[in-house]
C-alpha cells in the first residue's frame, strides 16, 4: 500500500484521483482548509481528511512525510490583476508548485504528479496560463532531483464540473445566450481519464521526467459545447455569438457579477485553441463527451445513463 498525499485532493478532479486510488488500495491524504468540505472523502476506505493549511512549508513538510507520492492538482480560473500573475494565480500556480518541490526533496518524495495546463507557457496571452507556465517550469527545473511527471489537460467535463453544467444552467434560466468567443476550440477531457492518467503513471516508469496533454478524442468550438449543453439538458436556446471588442466587453462586465462567471483572463486564455494532437498516455482510450454528458446534464434516467456502458462495451454511441 503507496501513501500518496493529495494537494486539491477536495476539487472535482480530486475527488475522482482520490477514489481511483482507494480502489488501487492506496492510502490517500487530502489536506484541506476546511475539513467539513470534504465530507464526501471522509467516508471512503484508506483515506484521511486533515484540516491544513498547504500554503505553509512546514505544513508541507509534515504533511509529505511518510509519502511516497505527492500529488500537486491546485489551481484557480480567477485571479486578482495588478501584479504580474495577480495575487490568487501567483500564491495557486507559481509560489506553492515551489513550496511542494521543496518539500518533497526535504521529506525525500519519491514521486511528485503536477497538474498544469493545456498550452500554458511563460509567454501565454493570459496570467492564468503565464502563471501556469512557471509553475510547470518549476518542476522541469526540479527534474533533476525528484522524479516528476506533469499532465496538461485541456478544460475537463464530468458530473461535478462548472463548465457544460453552468452552460447548461445559463439556458434553463435566459431565453438567448450571448456567447463571447464562440469560435474558442476545446478538446474536452473525461475527469475519470485525467484520474486514470495520474494513477497509471504511478506504476510507469516511462513517466519519470514527462509532460503528458490530456485531452479527449474530439474539437469542438465553444458554441458546439453550448448548443450540447442546452440540448442535452433539455432547454435549447438560441445562441448569439459575439465579435472580439462585443465580447471583450461582456468578460469585463462579468468580472462584477456574482461569482465572477467570466474575467477578461479567461478572455485572453480564449484567444489560443485547448486542443491537441497527442493522445492520452499509457494507452488509455479517452472517453467520448456523447457517452457521459447525456447522463449528467440531464439526469441518471433509464435511457441516457446506459451510454456509459455501451461506450465500454464497445457498442456505438448515439451522436449529439
Amino acid at each position: 500500500m503507496a501513501r500518496v498525499c493529495v494537494l486539491g485532493g477536495s476539487g472535482f478532479i480530486g475527488r475522482h484521483l482520490v477514489e481511483k486510488l482507494v480502489e488501487r488500495g492506496d492510502f490517500v491524504v487530502v489536506p484541506s482548509r476546511r475539513r467539513e468540505r470534504a465530507k464526501h472523502l471522509i467516508t471512503l476506505p484508506t483515506v484521511d481528511v486533515v484540516q491544513a493549511n498547504v500554503n505553509d512549508p512546514a505544513t508541507l513538510a509534515r504533511l509529505f512525510t511518510g509519502c511516497d507520492a505527492v500529488v500537486n492538482l491546485v489551481g484557480v480560473l480567477q485571479g486578482l490583476r495588478g501584479n504580474p500573475y495577480g495575487p490568487d494565480f501567483a500564491q495557486a500556480h507559481v509560489e506553492l508548485p515551489n513550496k511542494v518541490i521543496a518539500a518533497c526533496m526535504a521529506t525525500r518524495v519519491p514521486r511528485l504528479l503536477h497538474m498544469s495546463a493545456l498550452k500554458a507557457a511563460p509567454d501565454g496571452p493570459s496570467e492564468y496560463l503565464r502563471s501556469k507556465g512557471d509553475g510547470e517550469g518549476a518542476v522541469v527545473a526540479a527534474r533533476g532531483e525528484l522524479a516528476a511527471t506533469i499532465f496538461r489537460p485541456s478544460v475537463v467535463f464530468g458530473p461535478e464540473d462548472n463548465f457544460l453544467n453552468l452552460f447548461a444552467r445559463l439556458q434553463r434560466r435566459l431565453p438567448v445566450i450571448f456567447l463571447a468567443c464562440p469560435e474558442a476550440k476545446f478538446q474536452p477531457v473525461y475527469v475519470d481519464d485525467v484520474a486514470r492518467a495520474f494513477v497509471a503513471s504511478l506504476d510507469a516508469d516511462e513517466a519519470i521526467g514527462r509532460a503528458y496533454d490530456l485531452v479527449g478524442p474530439t474539437v469542438y468550438s465553444l458554441r458546439e459545447l453550448v448548443e450540447c449543453a442546452g440540448r442535452l439538458s433539455g432547454h435549447p436556446r438560441a445562441i448569439v455569438g459575439l465579435g472580439p471588442r462585443l465580447s471583450y466587453l461582456q468578460a469585463w462586465a462579468m468580472e462584477f457579477a456574482p461569482g465572477k462567471p467570466m474575467s477578461r483572463d479567461n478572455y485572453y486564455s480564449l484567444q489560443i485553441d485547448s486542443v491537441s494532437e497527442a493522445g492520452l498516455p499509457f494507452g488509455l482510450q479517452p472517453t467520448p463527451l456523447e457517452a457521459v454528458a447525456p447522463v449528467f446534464l440531464k439526469g441518471v434516467y433509464p435511457r441516457s445513463r446506459y451510454s456509459v456502458f455501451r461506450y465500454y462495451a464497445g457498442r456505438k454511441v448515439r451522436e449529439i
